[in-house]
């Protein structure tokens, strides 16, 4: 079943988030997300929403266990104001 995972947070340093973020996609190892967006939300500046979409449940909890993703999430951390919010969820429905 699909899942997808949603990390909200906030930052006053968009440049920087913007770079690790193009590190990530260029340097993300194999098994990763089938589908990954990084936005800004445009009423908020700020304000940002990663989605991460998976085959699984199962691939995503593998994924987030590596050394790398770990690394990288708290390399975000340091860039964020407070504690990013993380939503998990189980696919119900998909289109198109």
């Amino acid at each position: 079943m699909p899942f997808v995972q949603v990390i909200e947070y906030e930052s006053d340093q968009r440049d920087k988030v913007r770079e690790l973020s193009e590190e990530w996609a260029r340097e993300a190892p194999n098994g990763g997300p089938s589908r990954f967006v990084m936005a800004e939300d445009r009423e908020r500046p700020g304000h940002f929403v990663m989605v991460a979409e998976f085959d699984s449940y199962e691939q995503a909890m593998a994924h987030s266990g590596r050394p790398e993703t770990g690394a990288y999430a708290e390399r975000m951390r340091k860039l964020a104001k407070g504690t990013p919010r993380y939503v998990n969820l189980e696919v119900a429905q998909e289109q198109g």
